[in-house]
């Protein structure tokens, strides 16, 4: 993909059992294969937009959060199926972080790593 366009595109996405809907924008496809040790084994793909381009459709009382280290960052996930499909980043508290695998259809093809 052409990361150059910065067209912003809407996308919907979810955990893996449907309780948890939401919609990010982004005009940044440069997504960040993170190798931190919460990231690595979770296979988490990042892509971090601000909090006003993220919209929780539903699940918000499925979502069970967990926290270490300093206690920033809040990984967010689904209590029923266990899919963390988005989080408050440590680095960039202000964001949310979308883990692209969660986006719907294939939309990875959109992102470049």
């Amino acid at each position: 993909m052409d990361t150059t366009n910065t067209q912003a595109k809407t996308y919907e996405g979810g955990c893996h059992c449907g309780a948890v809907r939401f919609r990010a924008t982004t005009s940044d496809f440069n997504g960040i294969d993170c190798n931190c040790s919460i990231c690595k084994k979770k296979g988490y793909l990042h892509m971090t937009i601000p909090k006003e381009d993220f919209t929780l459709l539903q699940g918000e009382d499925c979502i069970t959060v967990y926290t270490f280290n300093t206690g920033v960052a809040k990984h967010k996930f689904c209590n029923k199926c266990g899919i963390h499909s988005f989080y408050t980043p440590r680095s960039h508290p202000d964001s949310v972080s979308v883990n692209i695998n969660c986006l719907d259809g294939d939309a990875i093809k959109d992102f470049k790593m």
